[in-house]
């Protein structure tokens, strides 16, 4: 297995990416007048306490009102600012999605959705906070796309690539903890994988807060003489076709890995792509179209197989199917 230049050194000091959402909100702010924080009643949540100080005319609370706050937006969009929608993710995109879908997408309004703490990051709080559904519902939105930062570099350079790109955008900001994985100057492109590790024995796809857990499956799997692809991908929409298309011929079978639930989202855009060009086998990790139960966050990652041990068998058992 060949390591990518992409690839920090290993370091397993962990992050919350909420903080590093709020440094670089404050950072563009500072240069460039247009950017507004839009929120929910959710300055604590979204981590917004330090733009209020120092931008107090800059941040508008709606109140409780998703719906309201995402009118609102497009609305301040189309006066010429560039609002960043900062919400809990289970309940900006279940609550605003037909505003998302009429007032953001269709209108075309420059707007940056930010879905905070996604996944099962709620997790003591239960299936109303975890937001599983968000990249499900949002996939079949046209003219907008995802973007699932995978640590603190990538949930920076999500952002700047969101005020530098002309229309709507989706940022799904991470709250459970994840290490320092990408170096500094690795590049996000729309409709891109990012290389982590080279293989020819199986492939990993993961997203979000399970990429690092993806790699350290393809460390279990070295081990054995396994060697694994891992991509990370931070766009979800537009997916990185071309490296999915490489990898189904290339290997002997795709595992896909989100912290969201199986219908719908990365796994099954993924398995959509391998079954139009080039069919394979490929297994979908997630919360398998269930109520997640109440719990913290590891347990709930290990109740559902999200591990690196569950990443890894999961691997060991499509390689198995092709007839290692």
């Amino acid at each position: 297995m060949i390591e990518s230049t992409n690839l920090r050194p290993a370091d397993r000091t962990m992050y919350d990416c909420r903080k590093a959402f709020a440094d670089e909100l404050a950072t563009l702010a500072r240069a460039d007048e247009r950017i507004v924080a839009v929120c929910n009643d959710s300055v604590s949540s979204s981590n917004l306490a330090a733009f209020r100080d120092e931008f107090p005319d800059r941040l508008v609370n709606v109140g409780i009102a998703e719906q309201n706050m995402v009118g609102v937006a497009s609305g301040l969009a189309n006066g010429g600012l560039l609002p960043f929608v900062c919400a809990a993710a289970p309940f900006l995109t279940g609550r605003a999605l037909e505003q998302i879908k009429a007032d953001i997408a269709y209108a075309d309004r420059h707007v940056v959705l930010c879905g905070m703490s996604p996944g099962v990051a709620y997790g003591q709080l239960g299936p109303t906070h975890h937001s599983i559904e968000d990249l499900s519902w949002l996939r079949a939105i046209a003219n907008l796309p995802i973007v699932v930062p995978a640590d603190p570099t990538q949930t920076r350079a999500a952002m700047r690539w969101a005020v530098s790109t002309e229309g709507p955008s989706y940022l799904r900001i991470p709250r459970s903890p994840v290490p320092e994985l990408f170096a500094p100057d690795t590049p996000l492109e729309p409709g891109r994988f990012v290389p982590l590790t080279d293989g020819d024995d199986v492939t990993l796809v993961a997203a979000g807060t399970l990429v690092w857990r993806a790699v350290e499956a393809a460390s279990l799997l070295r081990i054995e003489g396994i060697s694994a692809r891992v991509l990370a991908a931070p766009f979800v929409e537009p997916l990185d076709e071309a490296a999915v298309i490489a990898a189904a011929r290339e290997t002997r079978g795709i595992v896909t890995v989100e912290e969201a639930t199986v219908s719908g989202g990365l796994g099954a855009a993924v398995a959509g792509v391998a079954a139009r060009y080039c069919p394979t086998r490929v297994r979908v990790l997630g919360i398998p179209g269930v109520f997640a139960p109440t719990g913290d966050v590891e347990f709930l990652l290990e109740h559902f197989g999200l591990t690196a041990t569950g990443i890894a068998d999961s691997a060991r058992s499509v390689l198995a199917d092709a007839g290692r």
